[in-house]
């Protein structure tokens, strides 16, 4: 059966492929401090030298190194962050502090530490003297005229703040995607009403409602679909003005999962059923020419197909070019000595820098995942021992 299903890798392609023929290229100007999370729209190209001009690394001593022969130098200057210097007097030293700009005709900064002020107030440097130490050069960081952020980057503290220290007080960014959030099953309910016999509390709206607008989307919840074929096609039409239908559950072939089966009937299914564990039942078509992406309605199940696969979707329809979360390699404090004929996908915890094996990988828990750092991933067909270097995906790079 796992030879007939889609690998985790042929799928993310699908969807990538989908994503970028239908990007979302509307764009609008956000305040910088508005626009943690957005999706830059343009390159930002520098306007200026960054740093504008060339300026002291420490405080200390600044001074033209042909005019030091060993003996002292009288200070002929105090040049402050934020002030602009006279030439340097030949023959002379300037006090100079971090990032004060460095007076014209000096090449050379000491730092303070390396200096003993004379009582006559000129300046013994007690170590030789190096050209353009200390000196932080113009343009060191970027240049005018630089692409110093590609478009399609994801903005965060640090791409502000370079933004910021370009002089630039808002920024072009795509407009947030219109993903419209559904949940299926009449066994569903929401936290707050009282349960019936076979119910449970609906968690995937909590944690895939919270996970979206993590990543900067507007979220119209069409809250929870009954198991029913007529309902589920209303459902469906009223999200006309979104850019992505997401569901968790009833996507599979039971006879009780109504959107697989109005997806196959009345849709375009793009893609179904994957090598993945968990998260096999995976579903990715359109419904009135809007994609649809159907996640497994098991709380693992869903966290695992979002973040691996409903997520970068989302990031390329954006533009962003770096969708695949960072892998890193890690030791195993287990064994996994049976081969699986799907990818699978394990909750661990980094204990002493080794993942350590929740003991329940059950597809229904959460806990499990509010217990672990990130997901370690066993390839198709892999077993390792103790010991063994294995992928591990940090929960930080996903989770936004």
């Amino acid at each position: 059966m796992a030879a007939a299903l889609l690998s985790l890798d042929e799928a993310l392609e699908k969807l990538l492929a989908l994503a970028a023929a239908e990007p979302i290229l509307a764009c609008e100007s956000v305040p910088l401090e508005q626009a943690q999370g957005r999706v830059l729209a343009e390159d930002l190209i520098a306007g200026l030298d960054l740093p504008p001009w060339p300026n002291s690394a420490m405080d200390g001593y600044a001074l033209r190194l042909a005019d030091w022969q060993g003996e002292p130098l009288a200070v002929s200057q105090r040049i402050l962050a934020g002030q602009a210097p006279q030439p340097l007097a030949p023959g002379s030293c300037a006090r100079i502090f971090t990032g004060a700009p460095l007076p014209e005709g000096a090449d050379c900064i000491e730092m303070q530490e390396n200096c003993e002020l004379l009582a006559d107030g000129r300046v013994r440097f007690l170590q030789p003297l190096r050209a353009n130490s200390h000196i932080r050069a113009q343009g060191q960081e970027t240049r005018a005229g630089q692409r110093v952020l590609p478009a399609g980057t994801r903005l965060g503290p640090v791409q502000l703040a370079l933004a910021a220290s370009l002089g630039q007080a808002a920024l072009s960014v795509r407009r947030r995607p219109r993903v419209a959030l559904l949940s299926t099953g009449d066994e569903l309910v929401e936290p707050g009403a009282a349960l019936g016999p076979g119910q449970i509390y609906n968690s995937n709206r909590v944690l895939l409602g919270s996970w979206l607008r993590q990543l900067g989307c507007r979220v119209e919840d069409l809250g929870i679909l009954p198991d029913d074929a007529e309902a589920t096609r209303a459902r469906l039409a009223q999200a006309r003005e979104v850019d992505l239908i997401l569901s968790s559950g009833g996507v599979s072939v039971g006879e009780a999962d109504f959107l697989g089966q109005v997806l196959r009937a009345a849709g375009e299914l793009q893609l179904w059923k994957l090598a993945l564990k968990p998260g096999k039942p995976l579903t990715c078509g359109r419904y009135g020419g809007v994609p649809v992406i159907g996640l497994p309605g098991n709380p693992a199940s869903s966290l695992v197909t979002f973040a691996l696969l409903a997520r970068p979707y989302l990031l390329r329809r954006l533009g962003v070019e770096r969708v695949r979360p960072l892998r890193l390699q890690v030791p195993a404090a287990f064994a996994w000595p049976k081969a699986g004929g799907r990818r699978e996908y394990l909750r661990v915890r980094l204990e002493e820098g080794r993942a350590q094996l929740h003991p329940n990988q059950s597809s229904a828990l959460l806990i499990s995942a509010d217990w672990a750092d990130g997901l370690l991933e066993v390839p198709e067909q892999s077993t390792f021992a103790e010991g063994d270097a294995v992928g591990f995906i940090p929960f930080s790079e996903v989770f936004g």
